[in-house]
């Protein structure tokens, strides 16, 4: 899958619409979609990551929150896989900013939707590098 212009998607993003959208998908996109998107959403908070790294991680957050991306979310599955690569992708370009405390606030957001056994799945991100992590 090619990436799309993550810059076209900058002002699709917003606190509001991404606390929306994530609540409305997180069980269907599953606990690890999710958790990627805190990180992230926890990364553009941080005064460790650049405004270049910033824009790609806003730019990947408005991909996420729009409803209008290369594969529409409706879609079962697939739907949401697009969005999953572009996070990971963001992800990657910020990989070194990532730290403890972001993880553990991730974390527990993701413990109000997902019980130990979904968390399982996220365990794994941090072993490597995100972009090798399969969708």
């Amino acid at each position: 899958m090619e990436l799309p212009d993550l810059q076209k998607y900058k002002d699709k993003f917003s606190q509001q619409g991404f606390v929306e959208k994530i609540q409305r998908i997180a069980k269907r996109a599953g606990a690890k979609l999710v958790y990627v998107a805190f990180i992230l959403y926890y990364l553009i908070q941080s005064d460790k990551v650049s405004l270049k790294d910033k824009a790609i991680i806003i730019g990947a957050l408005g991909y996420l929150i729009s409803p209008l991306d290369v594969v529409p979310d409706a879609i079962p599955i697939a739907g949401l896989g697009d969005d999953l690569t572009v996070l990971l992708y963001a992800l990657g370009k910020v990989w070194t900013s990532v730290d403890e405390d972001m993880k553990a606030k991730a974390r527990e957001k993701l413990s109000k939707w997902f019980d130990e056994d979904e968390l399982h799945f996220t365990e794994d991100l941090f072993s490597e590098d995100p972009t090798d992590t399969p969708v």
